[in-house]
């Protein structure tokens, strides 16, 4: 059976209301008003008014002309309301027939059309929330491009490397020494960190990656993270701990949280070439705040609502001196967000930048 348009249903819908309440007035007059009728005649003659030879008379002509009139009136009602049901079936449908046209460009790869506005406030609000959808879906596939496009180049990189050095191997033009197998390791614990990354980063997104909250003390985990740090690193950048000397403990997963310090504290190292890195803890109210404060080059204003972003980087030339995967920061939000807590980024190029996030804070057992 084949479906019938919307338009078409909106249009037999009208006019069934009309044919109704035509019908039920007709019906209502054609009990009522002759009796009406015969009720003001008797009223008339009760009042020595001698109409009671052309009662019948009288009242076949009146029946005549509400048939007459019933019958203008009806052919009018009908056609008014189905002018009028018409043009409002159109007016509601076209929005919806533009709708439908335009997720065809969508499907087409065309993600520049967008629904014109409504002066109909339901289809009005409809249409905005289509056009968010369509502007959402524009940035998902936009994102969905980028991350072909960077994986194929951080892949590319270390990959053309290792086959470079194999082949000279092969046609032995470079010497089997130990600081050739030491670069092409290097190497492969990049692919292996990218590949770890993505990895984490996808079961962060898909849900599957289990978050082990509990009770814990920052204060020795910020230590003992930084001391890692310190006992690897030269003199400068100098690493400084200011911690608030009653910090509570917070309602968080130790494993996670140490991976976003090490995370950040690799960030802040890779653009930091001299000065100090200082790491804060401290708490408002049911939050407690950690940051990361560097010296190094900074981030510009532009760049700052992307920092977040897989594969972001603030250097376009791709150079990257630690052999980073740029999904770290990625990581990072996720797994604040997942225990609960948020993290922003503040920076002023060349005098450094702040990542601060906050986990809640640990409610005192009875």
């Amino acid at each position: 059976m084949a479906k019938v348009p919307l338009r078409t249903r909106l249009f037999i819908s009208h006019l069934t209301v009309v044919a109704v309440a035509i019908v039920a007035l007709a019906g209502v007059s054609r009990l009522s008003t002759p009796r009406y009728f015969v009720i003001t005649l008797e009223r008339l003659e009760g009042r020595s008014v001698r109409i009671q030879q052309m009662r019948g008379q009288i009242l076949e002509s009146f029946t005549d002309a509400w048939a007459r009139g019933m019958v203008w009136s009806v052919l009018l009602g009908v056609g008014s309301a189905g002018g009028i049901s018409y043009l409002l079936s159109r007016r509601i449908i076209r929005p919806l027939t533009r709708m439908e046209g335009i997720t065809q460009h969508f499907a087409a790869g065309d993600w520049a059309a967008r629904v014109p506005s409504s002066d109909i406030p339901e289809l009005h609000q409809l249409g905005h929330s289509f056009n968010r959808m369509a502007s959402e879906l524009e940035q998902v596939e936009q994102q969905r491009r980028d991350l072909v496009s960077d994986l194929s180049h951080e892949l590319r990189t270390p990959l053309t490397i290792v086959r470079g050095y194999l082949e000279a191997l092969a046609d032995e033009k470079l010497p089997a020494s130990a600081a050739t197998y030491e670069r092409l390791i290097r190497e492969t614990q990049r692919l292996q960190r990218l590949v770890d990354d993505l990895q984490e980063l996808s079961k962060l997104e898909a849900g599957y990656l289990p978050i082990q909250q509990q009770t814990i003390a920052l204060t020795p985990l910020i230590q003992r993270v930084t001391q890692h740090f310190h006992d690897q690193q030269a003199e400068d950048p100098q690493i400084v701990v200011d911690i608030s000397s009653d910090l509570p403990a917070v309602n968080a997963d130790p494993t996670r949280t140490e991976q976003i310090l090490v995370n950040l504290l690799s960030n802040a190292l890779q653009y930091t070439d001299t000065g100090q890195i200082t790491v804060k803890a401290w708490h408002q109210r049911h939050q407690v705040w950690v940051a990361v404060q560097d010296t190094g080059i900074g981030i510009a204003t532009t760049d700052l609502p992307h920092v977040f972003e897989r594969f972001w980087r603030a250097d376009r030339s791709r150079n990257r001196r630690s052999g980073g995967t740029g999904i770290g920061l990625a990581i990072c939000k996720r797994l604040v967000e997942l225990q609960g807590g948020e993290i922003s980024v503040s920076s002023q190029p060349d005098r450094g930048s702040i990542f601060e996030f906050w986990l809640p804070k640990a409610t005192p057992t009875r």
